[in-house]
């Protein structure tokens, strides 16, 4: 058996990751009639939903040069006067050379302070991160696989950002999250679904959130903690984003403890599990996540655990869920995603058949 080290392993995983995107490519064109039968025939059971979680990160994955990889491109960067370099469309892969590319280096200075979310500089002594594998109670692997390691650095799977260093992000390589998207349908005072007056289809809403940090409305979720199962984080970061809970008293805590529990243990599905196009990604750290639909079929759960904006969170509020909604990241996808599973309206336009 060889072992290899220095230049030689790198050109080995930057080979083996380029063998994995074109694996990927070919998998999502593969699966592109699958994921069409599967809108027409909206199911909830575990394996559909398994199924769904598994084939769009593929077909996300190989748009985002084109459609997902926009918000990891904008200037300046958030919270600073930072500039980031600029990178044409056609240079974002890192498959295409570009020997000019000079990003620019930014980590904030919050970040520099050490905080216990956050890791060292690369080059401090004693800091030796097991990148692509579980690194104690610190999960370093990506959902998309491996990536490349280049120069000691972790190297972002999606391609160029123009910006080096971590940025606002704690982690080098993946920062994972998770996001719940609570959902009900909308009710007039009787009761009854009310449906929209163009397509036809109820209208779904969801809770929503304004961060405090840029303004935007956005899924109420936060970052996965070492250690902690997505399942918890989903429930922990909705308790304390959209109903306030750290700011309970003791026996209210105990009650909402109940309704939270009721409600993210019922029926649910993924709807998307990877990388993230956010704001705050960088060349050598990113945001991935799990997203995964809560559905209150009847509004009687919600009705027991009013919105109270917390945490993170400027306002909370029960949205409807249109194409005109303009949230953070790529929250929007999300929430479509949502839509078609549900069978909920989305767009007046019936727009391209579902294979075009």
């Amino acid at each position: 058996m060889v072992l290899l080290t220095g230049a030689p392993y790198a050109a080995a995983v930057h080979g083996l990751a380029r063998a994995v995107a074109v694996f990927s490519f070919t998998v999502a064109l593969s699966a592109q009639p699958a994921r069409c039968a599967l809108r027409r025939h909206p199911s909830l059971s575990n394996s559909s939903a398994n199924c769904w979680s598994r084939l769009h990160p593929f077909n996300m994955f190989n748009n985002y040069n084109k459609a997902y990889h926009r918000k990891a491109l904008t200037s300046p960067y958030p919270g600073s006067h930072v500039e980031r370099s600029q990178v044409p469309e056609d240079k974002v892969s890192w498959l295409i050379e570009w020997k000019d590319y000079n990003p620019v280096e930014y980590t904030a200075a919050s970040v520099l302070a050490g905080p216990n979310w956050a890791d060292p500089q690369i080059n401090d002594k004693g800091f030796s991160p097991k990148f692509n594998e579980r690194d104690g109670e610190v999960e370093r692997k990506s959902l998309h696989g491996l990536y490349v390691v280049e120069n000691g650095r972790p190297q972002n799977p999606v391609g160029r950002t123009g910006l080096t260093g971590r940025g606002l992000l704690g982690r080098w390589g993946p920062n994972h999250a998770a996001d719940p998207v609570v959902t009900r349908w909308k009710r007039d005072r009787s009761g009854n679904k009310i449906a929209h007056p163009v397509t036809g289809k109820n209208i779904l809403q969801f809770v929503a959130i304004k961060r405090r940090d840029c303004g935007e409305w956005a899924i109420p979720g936060g970052m996965v903690d070492p250690g902690e199962k997505v399942s918890a984080t989903l429930k922990r970061e909705f308790g304390e984003e959209a109903l306030n809970s750290l700011q309970k008293l003791p026996e209210e805590k105990v009650e909402l403890e109940k309704q939270l529990h009721k409600l993210f243990s019922q029926e649910h599905f993924v709807v998307y599990r990877g990388y993230v196009d956010d704001p705050r990604n960088t060349d050598n750290a990113w945001m991935e996540t799990e997203a995964v639909n809560y559905h209150d079929e009847t509004g009687e759960t919600m009705d027991n655990l009013p919105l109270e904006a917390g945490d993170d969170a400027g306002t909370v509020k029960w949205v409807d869920i249109s194409e005109k909604l303009k949230l953070y990241a790529n929250h929007s996808y999300f929430i479509k995603l949502v839509t078609e599973e549900r069978g909920a309206h989305w767009s007046e336009d019936p727009g391209p058949g579902c294979c075009e």
